[in-house]
């Protein structure tokens, strides 16, 4: 993109105000991530839940001196603004102008599964055939797809998009930007599915964008897929893929390890290596050599593209490092696109001092030295304090870089120049080609070395917070709760992530709990559920808000805030007893607190109270009979107070079942991390946490013989004992050896046995195969769930998740 100011006015028949001759080459929508402001606009994105015009003056702020929003804001006398009756239409609008005015050929992928995927792969086999533009990362939503399209330029030959709907009657929309010439339409399954009324119907909407396609690659094993796109696009070119031998590609041979596949393209034959043979890899695989075919690669070409295929990885790790450094690792795949994308995730820190490594862009034959002018504008932007390149070609531009730079050849010698082991207190992002195995720097970085992690996939909370904000009034409030840090996954950095994506209030139990957080740079408002009396000073020093549950709290806490000279109105939060028998203030003390609190200097800031069995349906009346006294109670104390606090009672369970009593905010605590009693709504939520160790050694154990201390198992026939390294010490209680629990080897359940040691345990592996020392074993996540282990512990989740040991190391994912 690379239009004026004026001529985007034309183009959107919006209204400017400012300086039309400024030139826009990029749009950001997010405040957050804004990694470049050079020629950047920031478009405030209007919703019905949420709006951009919230985020203006932080883009402002970040250097952006060109705003896109359906009103204009004096105040700021210096920016220049495109004013739009519309910020979505204004954003769609503009990118279908701009790709119908391209004239490159276009590949656009819709389905359920895989777009993500083959749009990576068609990238990789491609962009050294036609100058290639994709979308990042996933985006193919309502605004994902708008600001993938305009990043189309002068210079692309092919572009290759992903299309995606969560609901009716968006496709029609999609289309009407992003009309492909080759429409790929991959695996359809139960994404989405919920919102759609049957299959046929999702089918109905995912085919719409081909209406102006000249030809279209779909899977023909789908008999509904099948029928329906032949009865409505009888009249163009239709290519079926797939696992029977009436579709146009599909396999001829049985796929026996160790040889290669075989494909019938139509008449032709082609033949290559499948490393892994899963169904979706080989039906993945069968997509791309369409599209392949259908854009003219050779068959020769093809097969050596399909050898040079690199895992897609899309994710990133952050780490606790030494010398109380983070580090990002993001040492997958290296291209522009991914860079931008790991700056975005860099932005989410709030260290003020940073470190890169950067390896060159493999496989670049030419114009590097237009790519590196463009990876170095990026880079100076961010203000590294070091800058460190590995590879020969990067290291020819060194004097691009504004940092202090310094290159090596490869990875070894920066190892050896001890350099990066020197930085103290600073986020270092790892940023590289797998060809350059960086990740051997992560190995010198992390604090801990365990090979037993805890996996915390951060873009899962994500999803799992705004899925329960989307029950929920757009003016709805929402608390997170941290405490037990963070249940056990790690309360800075889950603080950190909530307050990057302004979440309204954290929760904490006790005070050192929100200490931490403030040292750490938390700033958004912390509510302590449970202040010691012998706290009260530290919750003032670092600006904490307490509850106050007696008339004892309120006066002692009352007496520190006096002390402590504070001469405002101190922020309290009072809980309500209303049925749970815990804390709280009853009925008939309402008008000794109201009186007692109008003599105070102090403000309520909420009044709330807690549910304990929103998530039993057998328990319906109590819950009930506990809302209804909250109503009265909390509406008596308000008409009291003479104002009106902000008030809350449901937990996670109460937000998905007592929805209607959502008042002016509420709490969220494991249903962020994708648990919840309703298997509907759990069906709607992403597994946050995966407990992951590997194989140490695999042991062929006699008949007869034992394992483990106490010899409690014996075998009755010769088997396969694998050990792992992990025990009670770090968190797997005892009580599920001797064929209690299960853990996961190549997602088949594989039985404990055996008495669990402090370290370590043993389990059986004699049924499954090509099991290996060096395999990765699931503790929990998909199988077993964490549900299912909490199961085999005869406890909760909150209980399995809080007793996972320090030693065991985080990771923190965005995928």
């Amino acid at each position: 993109m690379n239009y004026t100011v004026h001529q985007i006015a034309e183009i959107t028949n919006a209204q400017v105000i400012g300086d039309e001759k400024l030139l826009i080459k990029n749009i950001a929508f997010d405040s957050r991530i804004i990694y470049s402001t050079k020629n950047t606009a920031f478009i405030a994105i209007n919703t019905k839940k949420n709006s951009g015009e919230k985020f203006i003056e932080a883009a402002i702020d970040r250097g952006i001196d060109i705003i896109i929003s359906d009103h204009h804001d004096p105040q700021y006398e210096n920016i220049t603004w495109i004013i739009t009756d519309d910020s979505v239409a204004f954003l769609q609008k503009l990118a279908q102008y701009h790709f119908e005015n391209a004239h490159i050929k276009s590949v656009g992928i819709t389905g359920s599964n895989g777009k993500t995927i083959l749009k990576e792969w068609l990238y990789q086999c491609l962009w050294n055939e036609f100058k290639t533009v994709k979308s990042p990362k996933s985006f193919n939503s309502q605004i994902g797809l708008p600001l993938s399209l305009l990043q189309i330029n002068e210079s692309h030959a092919l572009g290759i998009f992903e299309v995606g709907i969560s609901k009716p009657d968006e496709m029609e929309k999609q289309e009407s930007i992003f009309h492909p010439q080759i429409g790929l339409l991959t695996h359809i399954g139960t994404a989405h599915l919920a919102n759609f009324k049957s299959e046929e119907q999702l089918i109905d909407e995912k085919i719409k964008l081909f209406k102006n396609s000249e030809v279209i690659i779909y899977n023909g094993d789908n008999l509904l897929v099948d029928s329906k796109i032949k009865e409505l696009y009888s009249t163009k070119k239709l290519i079926t893929y797939g696992f029977k031998e009436s579709n146009n590609v599909h396999f001829k041979n049985n796929f026996s390890r160790g040889k290669d596949v075989v494909v019938h393209y139509f008449s032709e034959q082609i033949s290559f290596p499948v490393n892994q043979r899963d169904e979706a890899t080989l039906i993945n695989a069968l997509a791309l050599l369409t599209v392949l075919k259908e854009l003219g690669i050779s068959n020769d070409k093809i097969i050596e593209k399909i050898n040079a295929l690199k895992a897609v990885e899309m994710r990133l790790e952050a780490i606790e490092g030494i010398k109380n450094n983070i580090v990002i690792n993001d040492s997958f795949n290296l291209d522009l696109d991914s860079l931008k994308t790991a700056l975005q995730f860099l932005n989410e820190y709030n260290k003020p001092k940073k470190s890169l490594v950067l390896t060159e862009i493999v496989g670049v034959n030419s114009n590097s030295k237009e790519l590196y002018e463009e990876v170095s504008e990026l880079v100076n932007e961010q203000k590294f304090d070091s800058v460190f390149l590995i590879g020969h070609e990067i290291s020819k531009y060194s004097e691009l870089f504004k940092s202090k730079t310094s290159t090596y050849i490869n990875t070894q010698e920066l190892i050896d120049s001890k350099h990066l082991t020197e930085i103290e207190n600073q986020i270092i992002l790892l940023k590289g080609a797998r060809k350059f195995e960086i990740e051997k720097l992560k190995d010198i970085l992390e604090l801990r070395k365990h090979d037993t992690v805890l996996e915390i996939n951060l873009n899962a909370i994500l999803h799992n917070i705004n899925y329960h904000k989307s029950l929920l009034k757009p003016s709805t409030k929402m608390m997170a709760m941290v405490k037990a840090n963070a249940y056990g996954l790690g309360s800075y950095e889950i603080s950190e992530f909530l307050q990057h994506h302004h979440i309204d209030y954290l929760g904490v139990a006790f005070v050192d709990e929100g200490v931490e957080l403030r040292k750490k740079g938390i700033t958004v408002p912390i509510v302590v559920m449970n202040p010691e009396q012998h706290s009260y000073e530290t919750v003032i020093a670092y600006n904490l808000e307490p509850e106050i549950y007696s008339f004892r709290v309120l006066e002692q806490f009352y007496e520190s805030v006096q002390k402590s000279g504070y001469d405002k109105k101190y922020p309290i939060h009072i809980k309500l007893e209303t049925g749970m028998h815990r804390l709280g203030f009853k009925d008939f003390e309402l008008d000794e607190l109201s009186s007692t609190l109008a003599r105070k200097n102090v403000k309520v800031k909420s009044i709330f109270s807690h549910l304990s069995s929103s998530d039993l349906s057998s328990e319906k009346e109590f819950t009930l009979h506990q809302l209804d006294t909250f109503e009265k109670n909390s509406s008596y104390l308000i008409k009291h107070l003479g104002y009106t606090p902000t008030r809350h009672i449901l937990n996670s369970s109460g937000i998905t079942n007592y929805t209607d009593y959502q008042y002016d905010m509420v709490r969220i605590g494991i249903g962020m991390l994708g648990e919840s009693p309703n298997s509907e709504i759990n069906k709607q939520l992403r597994s946050v946490v995966s407990f992951k160790t590997v194989i140490s050694q695999i042991s062929y154990v006699g008949n007869g013989e034992s394992v483990g201390y106490s010899r409690k198992f014996k075998t009755d026939h010769p088997t396969k004992i694998a050990t792992i390294p992990v025990g009670y010490a770090d968190g797997i209680p005892r009580l599920i050896g001797n064929q209690v629990g299960n853990v996961g080897i190549h997602k088949i359940l594989a039985p404990i046995v055996g008495n669990i040691c402090m370290d370590m345990m043993m389990i059986n592996v004699d049924h499954i195969p090509d099991v290996k020392e060096g395999d990765t074993v699931t503790v929990f996540n998909a199988k077993p769930t964490l549900k299912e282990f909490a199961d085999y512990c005869k406890t909760i989740t909150y209980e399995v998740l809080t007793s996972i040991s320090p030693r065991v190391k985080r990771i923190y994912v965005k995928d």
